[in-house]
């Protein structure tokens, strides 16, 4: 594992199980909703999703299984890639509840196992702010590439670029040139929870931010056919983008 990786599972197992207690519900409590209304627990992404029933879904850095539970009560089979054993003991706690099977694999997404996984799936989804964890994004989009079978789709929803100027989401993250390359040290995403004492001894994250002509560039590079770039607007200001989805095909 790379050294920025072990800096960034540090952070994601801090206190992690009990974080997703504190803010989703117990895994019980969590099941329950998401049994009730599963296409809403998945929100905007559903609209890009052409079924769910038996197809093969690798969700990247799916975290504690907040969509990948939704996904597998939806007859989907789930394969959870994500650095943290936290995250891990809450998404599987949450499907046994949910009575439906998700696998996890806990890892450095730059080291899955392509002996495995390599051509396996037919949809590769992300969301909720991936790629900046990532150094290389044409290293990271062509381990995208190679996980999907041919006429496989991913599903790639980030935080917009628009993120690296303005802090307009309230992450507490610096603002920066647009055009930066810099790879700098930050909070992880769930510090401004917590009171200051503790919040000051939580482990950082490793960040690269990447502008749209990056991200698009990269994917197009390592052989996918770009369908789609929606932007979203962020939920504390709407006239500014807060998010984008971008759909790409491997033909």
């Amino acid at each position: 594992m790379i050294d920025y990786s072990i800096r960034n599972k540090k952070a994601w197992e801090y206190d992690a199980y009990d974080f997703w207690v504190r803010q989703s519900g117990t895994p019980r409590e969590r099941a329950q909703k998401d049994r009730e209304n599963p296409i809403g627990m998945l929100k905007k992404y559903a609209a890009y999703f052409d079924r769910y029933e038996g197809i093969r879904v690798a969700n990247i850095c799916g975290s504690c299984g907040k969509k990948a539970v939704p996904l597998a009560i939806l007859g989907a089979e789930v394969t959870v890639f994500d650095i943290s054993e936290d995250n891990k003991r809450y998404a599987l706690e949450v499907a046994a509840a949910a009575d439906v099977e998700i696998s996890f694999e806990v890892c450095d997404v730059l080291e899955i196992d392509m002996d495995r996984y390599k051509g396996y799936f037919d949809v590769v989804f992300m969301e909720g702010g991936i790629l900046h964890y990532f150094h290389d994004i044409d290293e990271f989009m062509n381990i995208m590439y190679s996980l999907l079978k041919p006429g496989g789709k991913m599903i790639c929803s980030d935080f917009h670029p628009f993120q690296k100027i303005s802090d307009i989401m309230n992450f507490e993250q610096p603002a920066m040139s647009y055009f930066s390359t810099d790879v700098f040290e930050g909070e992880m995403a769930h510090a401004r929870f917590y009171e200051e004492e503790i919040r000051k001894e939580m482990p950082k994250c490793s960040y690269r931010k990447y502008t749209v002509s990056e991200i698009i560039n990269a994917v197009i590079n390592c052989g996918f056919v770009l369908k789609k770039f929606d932007e979203h607007p962020a939920w504390t200001n709407e006239k500014v983008p807060g998010e984008f989805t971008l759909i790409a095909t491997r033909e």
